[in-house]
């Protein structure tokens, strides 16, 4: 059990951005005034923490910068609450993967410096636990990247988390990437390279796998990036996921936000976030490479998670399974015990969801 309560956190992620990210992203908006104290000490010490950012950018330099990627990455793509975090942890029990940590999600300029010192006390600090279906938390577990990319740069979509009321601004902009400038764009490009060749050299894996709901919305531009990267892409009952994705961005939202947002309007972006990065994905996902896409309804992977696994690097080609399996069989054993989150669905819940999702069950096969 962490020193601090997830729901009563006196800072929030930004703590681990560079100044000009942080002021970046906060400049122009509305700090509602419950909210300023957490704003002051949230910069406060994330100024102070940035002092140590020359220290990583000169090691990035001399050791990462000019090195390859000898492997294309692997993107664990699907609506949140679709089982992504499930199937990611699952795949990263094979150590030819590297990842983002939950630690670089919260300070990615202290990597290549720093960790000795800071990640002992994010340990001590943190909770143990996800508030809202107790999936474990650590430092050194795997996570997905748009936190960390949100402290590097102000072009992610995880800024609406601090300001939920440019909820739609940020989905349209930075989610899809269809009103972002070029000029963004590239800096979006050159922020992730460096990540990745981090997360790499952290965890000593030679090829990346990310876990990160926002790449569905930008499969056109990971292409750009990567043209014979691999993507997984996980489909869930829209009734689970609606009614889960309410309950996270409603839990997580409170100790991280900055301002005040009505929780009729983020269950209009819900809904409407949901149809946008459906339909972005459906529209871009004819540019991949039929051998680099495995897609599956979450149900059917965790039915049979470890013939499931065996079928992702078969489908996409990927080394290692003989010498990963073992270590995956152990995990999946240990998870055999865990509890999910059990809903019951209200009137009001079951006809939103059909009302606006219906194309969802069509599509994949679910019953309404």
């Amino acid at each position: 059990m962490g020193l601090l309560q997830f729901d009563k956190l006196p800072i929030n992620p930004l703590v681990g951005a560079d100044r000009k990210t942080f002021d970046a992203i906060t400049r122009g908006h509305a700090i509602d005034k419950p909210y300023l104290g957490k704003y002051r000490l949230t910069r406060m010490i994330g100024a102070l923490l940035a002092t140590l950012k020359p220290i990583q950018d000169r090691r990035y330099r001399n050791r990462l910068e000019q090195q390859e990627l000898e492997f294309p990455p692997v993107f664990i793509l699907g609506h949140w609450r679709s089982g992504t975090t499930f199937v990611h942890n699952v795949l990263a029990k094979d150590s030819h993967f590297g990842y983002n940590t939950t630690y670089q999600t919260v300070f990615p300029h202290l990597m290549m410096w720093g960790q000795p010192l800071f990640k002992p006390m994010m340990k001590w600090l943190m909770p143990d636990k996800r508030p809202t279906d107790n999936m474990e938390l650590s430092p050194e577990l795997p996570q997905e990247e748009e936190f960390a990319l949100s402290n590097m740069m102000p072009y992610t979509y995880y800024n609406f988390w601090y300001l939920p009321r440019a909820m739609r601004e940020y989905c349209d902009k930075y989610l899809l990437f269809d009103q972002i400038t070029e000029e963004e764009k590239q800096v979006f490009k050159e922020t992730f390279i460096k990540l990745i060749k981090i997360s790499l050299w952290n965890t000593g894996g030679t090829q990346f796998l990310s876990k990160n709901p926002p790449h569905t919305g930008r499969v056109s531009a990971l292409l750009e990036m990567f043209p014979d990267a691999k993507f997984i892409y996980l489909m869930r009952n829209p009734y689970t996921v609606f009614e889960s994705t309410r309950s996270f961005f409603n839990n997580t939202i409170r100790p991280l936000k900055l301002q005040e947002a009505d929780p009729a309007y983020l269950e209009e972006n819900i809904l409407e976030v949901y149809t946008k990065l459906y339909r972005k994905y459906e529209a871009e996902k004819s540019l991949i490479p039929h051998r680099n896409l495995y897609e599956i309804r979450f149900e059917d992977f965790e039915a049979d998670p470890y013939e499931r696994t065996g079928e992702i690097y078969r489908k996409l080609d990927l080394p290692g399974f003989e010498s990963a399996q073992d270590r995956i069989k152990e995990y999946l054993e240990k998870k055999k015990g865990y509890t999910k989150n059990k809903y019951v669905y209200e009137q009001r819940t079951l006809d939103l969801v059909r009302e606006n999702w219906g194309y969802a069950f069509k599509d994949w096969g679910y019953e309404l």
